[in-house]
């Protein structure tokens, strides 16, 4: 079976010339020429970053997935290559519906018409590794049911095992192989799809989100069952939108798009910066416009697979390195890098600064509604490869959700600066976090733990000396002991010597 597969992925990618991208790079290679002539009858008119992605939709599913989480390693990728994956859909075709009868009766134990008081046995979105239908509880609250593809956990352990294996020949054959690590890359991707196997884990993350927006005026997040929830089955409120992608529709039902556009940006910054856990996977067909009367005009967030946390000092990072930008800092931007330890500390802070201004100076020359910002992003993160510095998993992602955002934004509203629209929100959150506010903020955090603790010095105090001392009255009596050993052994020494001595005396003066 394995070698079956392989042989499927080989034919595959030769059919699509997939070794070109490998063997093009040297022109010399005479590899590259003889395998031209034993394939000539191959069209190789498309470019290359199409017929890669063409292989991945030929080889199924978890290729096509894999290429959505190569299209986020922009940092790794040439332009052409990252934007032609960006296009593949997540619409795989659905599993039959006896299989996700079988898969419930499996997770629940019984079957899904004991269940639940209706079940719609035709999907209604389907995807790499789940599918979702529409059902009601017996308590007639309306529920998605989101069910995972039964037996894709063994294959996609095999295909990834297999693409560790062409990774590794990547490696060695293509002269960017080093460079770009990608089984480091399959290592990522293999760590995202395990997580997105474990329906419990993303239901997780959807009661995270919610809790943190809830209420909110700008987003809605479903509710989750977790009666009803297994690794295999979640099932959560159903939620009602327009597809946020139909455009015209939005607008006939009453909403504003330029406030839309706006709302998108706030939720995000607040995400990453307030939260600190962030949706990952904002395409599109995540998203839904909520059109109900209290609601009209809420983004509907959806599908919790692939999320994004940043601790407090990727957010400090973040923000100081967003404001340098605004006020074409560069220094700033700089030595940001090197304090936060991704860029080594022998760097030359100069050096990094001008690296650093030939990417974004050009820029400010054109009005600020043309600039894209996670564009800026990109290019400073392939700037800073010159200079060694790692760029973090979190950030790559990070760097993708915004490149999404700001797509839609500037769909939903071509004027948009987001620059402008997220310039305040980030100086309210550094002085909360820097200034007398954040000092503030910082005491009230810490405010329980002191209380508890103040009673406590004295005796803790107390008891460091005791310790303290005890430690060095033990230390002493120790040095002590060893003196006196070693005075003992001296004596005996001396005293054995005498004896010998007296022994030799008096063994002449009897003979």
């Amino acid at each position: 079976m394995r070698l079956f597969r392989l042989a499927k992925i080989i034919r595959v990618g030769l059919g699509h010339g997939l070794d070109r991208l490998i063997l093009d790079h040297d022109p010399e290679n005479r590899l590259a020429r003889w395998t031209g002539r034993l394939f000539f009858w191959r069209d190789l008119s498309e470019p290359r970053a199409v017929r890669l992605r063409l292989a991945l939709e030929a080889l199924g599913p978890i290729f096509v997935k894999f290429g959505q989480v190569l299209s986020t390693r922009r940092d790794l990728l040439a332009d052409d290559i990252a934007e032609e994956l960006a296009k593949l859909q997540d619409q795989v075709p659905p599993f039959a519906s006896e299989e996700a009868f079988a898969e419930l009766e499996r997770a629940y134990g019984k079957s899904a018409h004991e269940v639940f008081k209706t079940f719609n046995a035709e999907p209604v979105a389907s995807a790499s590794v789940a599918q979702v239908h529409f059902a009601t509880l017996p308590d007639g609250r309306d529920v998605a049911v989101k069910i995972l593809r039964p037996g894709i956990a063994p294959v996609i352990n095999h295909d990834i095992a297999l693409l560790d294996t062409l990774a590794g020949l990547l490696e060695r054959l293509w002269s960017d192989g080093k460079r770009l690590k990608p089984r480091e890359v399959v290592a990522e991707f293999s760590k995202h799809l395990h997580d997105e196997l474990d329906l419990m884990r993303e239901a997780a993350n959807c009661s995270q989100l919610r809790r943190n927006f809830n209420p909110s005026p700008l987003l809605q997040v479903p509710e989750v069952y977790w009666d009803w929830c297994t690794s295999s089955v979640m099932v959560m409120e159903r939620m009602r939108g327009i597809p946020i992608s139909q455009i015209e529709r939005v607008r006939a039902a009453g909403v504003d798009l330029r406030k839309l556009s706006r709302a998108g940006v706030e939720i995000f910054f607040t995400q990453v910066f307030r939260d600190g856990f962030f949706h990952a996977d904002m395409h599109p067909g995540n998203i839904l416009v909520a059109q109900d009367g209290p609601n009209l005009g809420k983004y509907v967030a959806l599908d919790f697979g692939i999320m994004g946390t940043l601790n407090e000092i990727d957010k400090q990072y973040l923000a100081i390195n967003f404001l340098a930008f605004f006020r074409r800092d560069y220094h700033r931007v700089a030595t940001a890098h090197i304090e936060s330890g991704w860029a080594p500390k022998e760097t030359r802070v100069d050096e990094l600064e001008a690296a650093v201004r030939a990417v974004c100076e050009p820029i400010f020359d054109r009005p600020l509604k043309d600039i894209s910002f996670g564009h800026v992003l990109l290019r400073l993160f392939q700037t800073s490869r010159r200079f060694n510095v790692e760029i973090q998993p979190q950030l790559v992602l990070l760097q993708k959700t915004l490149l999404n955002i700001e797509g839609l934004g500037r769909q939903l509203d071509p004027e948009l600066d987001l620059w402008d629209t997220a310039k305040p929100f980030l100086e309210r959150w550094m002085k909360e976090q820097i200034g007398w506010r954040g000092l503030l903020n910082h005491l009230k955090l810490e405010a329980p733990q002191w209380a508890t603790l103040l009673p406590q010095l004295p005796r803790l105090a107390h008891q460091a000396l005791n310790n303290s001392s005890s430690a060095i009255l033990a230390g002493e009596l120790a040095a002590l002991r060893e003196e006196q050993a070693k005075q003992r052994r001296r004596l005996t020494w001396l005293v054995g010597l005498l004896v010998t001595q007296i022994a030799i005396f008096l063994a002449f003066t009897l003979y």
